[in-house]
């Protein structure tokens, strides 16, 4: 345990990020499993509007630097070539 002060509240501050991260990160892979499911069960509209709020909680998770611009991208990406392979 650090003795410093400053060095105490750099570990409580870190905790509480930890814990905002995992939330955000939490949020945005259930939103990604919900929507794989849907594509997986064929059920095309709820693939669509469960498309959308995956890449808003992605998009989320890249404002808060969770994830970095370049992973959202990819797996925005990766989303949509599901979401049109399913509707070809």
């Amino acid at each position: 345990m650090p003795n410093i002060k400053s060095a105490i509240k750099r570990v409580d501050v870190i905790e509480k990020k930890t814990l905002r991260n995992n939330m955000i990160k939490s949020g945005y892979k259930s939103a990604v499993k919900k929507f794989e499911l849907a594509v997986e069960a064929g059920n095309k509209e709820e693939a669509t509007t469960l498309f959308s709020v995956a890449t808003k909680k992605i998009d989320q998770a890249c404002a808060k630097g969770v994830i970095v611009k370049n992973t959202a991208a990819r797996k925005k990406s990766n989303l949509a070539k599901k979401l049109n392979a399913m509707n070809a």
